[in-house]
């Protein structure tokens, strides 16, 4: 009988995954290049992605509990294990609907680590306690403490459209992260992680000397699983979904690239796989959307709401990296956001002029994101979004244009008022979410020598070009396929070209007419 291989889904503890015998990738080495280092770090990556486990891991190192690490990387290096003061501030067990939510956490931190160490509470402010607690830990223990914050914006994330909120949680960390500084001298090491790293947050402001290693290349692996660690940890996995899917190893990998892998976190990065879906689906055999099942984007989707914001534009972009850094409190960058979350991430780095291309990193974001965000755009009635997404996949691999164009009508028909799909813009973004949910080969305003293509659609049979106009004529948006030539870059590709020009009315809400040429 084949050996059970115990992937550990969800496990964030070091602890528990080496005593029980999950399967652990190991990322040790980057504690040896932490503790030659910096004394403030800070690591910026989307939710689910191994930053806990990372924290969970640097707590056991630093506790001096050395059985755990056998067989790793860091039990090579000369090291004497001895024990560290560790206060482990972990604000990611509350979703902090309440002010009184944080005021509990913090203080039952604070409660549990003045009886570890001995240290009398002088003071209800939470700063006086903290920093006392801190030297209180280096006295009792004759050792400089370590500092490990686990989600540290968890608060702030989750209070962007409240800002007397917002405001509230910033200050109320700010005092205590202000401790990181002032007690500089009893602090072997502080590292913290987080989603987004907020500009304004003066535990950024107030440390100089704060690492952020969120882009940097020496750290790009340093969470989520990279092609080598794939194949290295879970080659009984691949094995085991080879059978499952009667599919070649070749065919499988291909998969699991096209579906969870991606991600890049820095210019010359490695591209790397999304380590919760990865343990998911080598768990459960079976491909699926895990990652986004396990945190829908309301937030995200009700900023972009908010912001207005082009989904063309925002899902074909350039920028420089130093935008995507830090997170502006009174002007939020939805590319910024969208990128910190893990919707979007770097595809290229043009280094002369140090701009990154973004895009969605792989199969399961495209197609859960937009799964979300349709809704928010348009009324699917009675029809689940995933009928609606095979009869439009019907209609264009037959290349029946005429009837993926009265379907498209009558779908957009049905949008609520209340989802102000009201000017040109807002029917891109709809349109383009509905493309991308097709599954086809979609490209939004693709760039020829003479203009850009609104939307580009490819099967296998058939290529769409589809040019739209907002309270126009359809004969205009026809006419400027024909005009600019945009046929030409396939033309020599032997499959069909049909050209569509569409007319959108704002008054109507809908599509007016089209015409279509072939």
């Amino acid at each position: 009988m084949e050996e059970r291989v115990r992937y550990g889904v969800g496990e964030q503890s070091f602890e528990v995954m080496r005593s029980n015998g999950f399967i652990y990738v190991d990322k040790t080495r980057y504690i040896e290049t932490i503790i030659r280092g910096s004394q403030y770090y800070f690591l910026g990556r989307p939710r689910r992605f191994g930053k806990s486990l990372f924290l969970s891991t640097l707590k056991c190192f630093f506790e001096g509990k050395r059985k755990l690490f056998k067989g790793l990387y860091i039990d090579t290096i000369d090291w004497d294990w001895q024990p560290y003061p560790v206060l482990y501030m972990d604000l990611n067990v509350e979703k902090y609907k309440d002010r009184v939510d944080l005021r509990a956490v913090v203080s039952n931190m604070l409660d549990r680590w003045e009886k570890e160490y001995g240290v009398t509470r002088t003071s209800d402010n939470v700063s006086i306690r903290f920093s006392n607690i801190i030297r209180g830990a280096y006295e009792t223990t004759g050792k400089r403490v370590v500092i490990l914050v686990d989600e540290y914006d968890k608060p702030l994330v989750g209070s962007l459209h409240d800002a007397e909120n917002f405001d509230y949680y910033r200050n109320e960390l700010a005092a205590l992260y202000s401790n990181f500084k002032s007690s500089a001298d009893y602090l072997r090491l502080v590292f913290m992680t987080g989603v987004s790293r907020f500009g304004h947050l003066s535990v950024f402001s107030g440390l100089n000397n704060i690492l952020d290693v969120s882009f940097d290349d020496r750290y790009s692996a340093v969470c989520g699983i990279s092609e080598t660690e794939l194949v290295e940890y879970f080659d009984a996995g691949i094995n085991s979904l080879v059978a499952r899917h009667c599919k070649s190893r070749e065919e499988i990998l291909s998969d699991l690239k096209s579906w969870y892998d991606g991600y890049r976190f820095s210019c010359y990065g490695e591209d790397m796989y999304n380590p919760y879906s990865i343990v998911c689906v080598m768990d459960s055999k079976e491909f699926r959307n895990y990652w986004i099942r396990s945190g829908q984007p309301t937030l995200l989707v009700e900023q972009l709401k908010r912001m207005d914001v082009s989904l063309k534009a925002l899902l074909n972009t350039e920028c420089s990296v130093e935008s995507l850094i830090g997170l502006d409190l009174d002007r939020p960058s939805p590319i910024a956001l969208v990128y910190q979350t893990g919707y979007l991430t770097i595809k290229e780095y043009d280094k002369e002029f140090d701009l990154v291309t973004l895009g969605l990193p792989n199969k399961e974001v495209t197609d859960g994101f937009m799964r979300y965000l349709l809704p928010n755009y348009v009324n699917m009635r009675d029809n689940t979004a995933e009928s609606v997404i095979k009869q439009f996949m019907r209609d264009l691999v037959k290349g029946d244009a005429d009837a993926f164009m009265k379907r498209l009508q009558s779908f957009f028909s049905s949008v609520s008022y209340e989802m102000r799909i009201d000017d040109e813009r807002n029917f891109h973004n709809a349109l383009l979410i509905l493309m991308k949910l097709i599954g086809l080969y979609v490209d939004a305003e693709y760039r020829t020598s003479d203009g850009r293509i609104d939307i580009l659609l490819q099967t296998d049979r058939f290529i769409y070009i589809i040019e739209l106009k907002s309270d126009h004529t359809a004969e205009a948006a026809l006419r400027q396929i024909d005009n600019k030539h945009y046929e030409l870059p396939f033309v020599c590709d032997g499959r069909k070209i049909i050209k569509i020009g569409v007319n959108f009315s704002t008054k109507m809400r809908t599509i007016k007419d089209w015409l279509i040429k072939d």
